[in-house]
């Protein structure tokens, strides 16, 4: 008997979800029911310190008795395919020595070849790697996880570090026979000094007879073209898996806010499972299509989430980014028109003969608010202010100008600003940022803007753009109790990135053109 998700989240932190049988009993034609579980993993509390492999064993053995209830439970509802988050079975906060017993051994050229609830003899070290796979077996289903692994080196290789072996970060997948398809050791790793980085970088695919292929990478390589872009686009991928433990960071990027936006930003399918430990900031895993999220954020609470959803397959004809920016670029003009004729002053439009789109008017620049500088996530951002009931406003840095039109349906005691940021960033990692955004600030004063917020009233419908430099987009659009809304319309225009809103679903915290220029970084 299948099961569907139908509805999101109601407009609070908590997500609740809802499922209902598919009519007939049957998944509908064309699509998949896919599962992920944001697990609150039993953690070392002295990670720091060196035990037996039995020890380790133990504790570990903890967190994957929680997933043996979860891929029972996603069976049942009709789950083909279930993925947990990084760091869920041995936990963080390790040295290169102490986290040696909790490593077992994945021959990386094996995949496809090995099944380690029916071959456990074949190599030493695999007990977690065996009880995964037996898991997949027992459900009959897909099953992704992440896991530390270790793989001897030799004194001749240049890049094997002193005690002899590699250290990785470790995404396994496995068939619904148990089966071990796949393996992925993250590239960009996030001051993991227990890991090494692998000597080139993965790229990490599986097949399944519901959806073809899968891609996977790890938390924060999604902010990087290597390995995450580059394996979208050299083997056509339309379904990803994303183990992450993801430290949330508003205004632009918290979990659920960014994975929509990568999914949407490339036209995948996203299965997202974050891990959960609100104290640390980490919440936010969902099921994601382009156009629809099935979505959990909780601050407020302990505890696991499973979510289990149907989604449309996404074929590798399935138009690409550019072809729905071609499908904007002809549609633009009637789609502005409808637009402003609800909410703006026409003057805003989009003409065929203007280079630069939105010009502020001779009477804008007259009233033009003062630009300001405040630091938003680590970055120096410019901002003006978004006073009154409606307006017009530029604000540019470096070659980036951004633009925005909007009106707001009642005036409230809330201050927003719009920001632009052209740089590299270089806090917490280092990567190249074209960022237009429109946020609610933390308070009445300029040097709140930037700060995290989570709670908004403002219903705003805006358009806002800029001149990026950089195809690679992400559409960012969160509101009040962190819940996601989609943009009416987005795409390019004469070389300008813009995204449109009438009327947000409740409270506007953000909306952000949040470009990467890899290249530069």
């Amino acid at each position: 008997m299948a099961l569907t998700m139908v509805a999101l989240c109601w407009k609070l932190p908590i997500c609740f979800l809802f499922y209902q049988v598919v009519s007939g009993g049957e998944r509908k034609e064309g699509h998949y029911v896919a599962a992920v579980y944001e697990h609150e993993s039993i953690l070392s509390p002295t990670p720091a310190a060196l035990v037996e492999r039995r020890s380790a064993l133990e504790l570990m053995g903890r967190n994957l008795d929680i997933y043996e209830q979860q891929v029972l439970a996603a069976a049942r509802q009709g789950a083909q395919i279930i993925v947990f988050p990084e760091d869920g079975i041995h936990g963080f906060n390790f040295t290169r020595s102490s986290i040696y017993p909790y490593l077992d051994f994945v021959p990386h050229s094996h995949s496809g070849k090995w099944n380690p609830c029916r071959e456990p003899y074949l190599f030493n070290d695999t007990e977690v790697i065996q009880r995964l796979s037996c898991m997949a077996l027992k459900n009959k289903l897909f099953l992704v996880a992440n896991l530390g692994t270790k793989q001897p080196c030799e004194r001749w290789d240049p890049r094997c570090p002193s005690d002899g072996r590699y250290q990785f970060n470790t995404n396994v997948a496995f068939a619904a026979d148990g089966t071990l398809l796949a393996t992925y050791r993250k590239h960009n790793l996030y001051f993991e000094y227990a890991f090494d980085t692998p000597p080139e970088p993965d790229y990490a695919f599986f097949d399944t007879p519901f959806a073809g292929k899968f891609g996977m990478f790890t938390c924060f390589d999604i902010l990087f073209f290597e390995p995450a872009v580059n394996l979208i686009r050299q083997y056509n991928l339309k379904q990803i898996v994303y183990p992450t433990a993801w430290m949330n960071q508003l205004p632009l990027l918290s979990a659920v806010e960014f994975q929509q936006a990568f999914a949407t930003a490339f036209n995948v399918n996203i299965l997202a499972a974050n891990i959960h430990h609100p104290t640390l900031g980490m919440t936010g895993s969902g099921i994601y299509t382009p156009v629809k999220s099935f979505i959990y954020h909780n601050m407020e609470s302990y505890g696991g989430k499973l979510i289990v959803a149907e989604i449309p397959v996404i074929t590798p004809d399935y138009k690409t980014s550019s072809e729905i920016n071609e499908r904007f670029r002809e549609n633009l003009h009637d789609s502005c028109r409808t637009f402003m004729s609800t909410s703006l002053d026409d003057e805003v439009c989009f003409k065929e003969q203007e280079e630069i789109p939105g010009r502020v008017s001779e009477k804008g620049k007259e009233q033009s608010p003062p630009s300001f500088y405040a630091e938003m996530m680590y970055d120096n951002f410019t901002f003006v202010p978004v006073w009154g009931e409606k307006g017009e406003l530029q604000v540019c840095a470096n070659t980036l100008c951004c633009y925005l039109n909007y009106h707001r349906a009642v005036l409230t005691d809330e201050l927003y600003a719009l920001g632009v940021f052209d740089g590299l960033h270089t806090v917490h990692g280092t990567y190249y940022v074209q960022a237009c955004a429109l946020v609610k600030c933390g308070g009445l004063s300029f040097s709140t803007c930037g700060q995290e917020v989570t709670d908004a009233t403002a219903l705003i419908d805006f358009q806002l753009w800029g001149n990026m430099s950089t195809p690679y987009i992400f559409p960012l659009l969160l509101t009040s109790g962190i819940t996601l809304d989609f943009a009416d319309h987005m795409g390019w225009k004469n070389n300008y990135y813009f995204l449109s809103k009438n009327r947000t679903s409740t409270g506007l915290l953000t909306a952000a053109i949040y470009g990467r220029w890899y290249e530069k970084d």
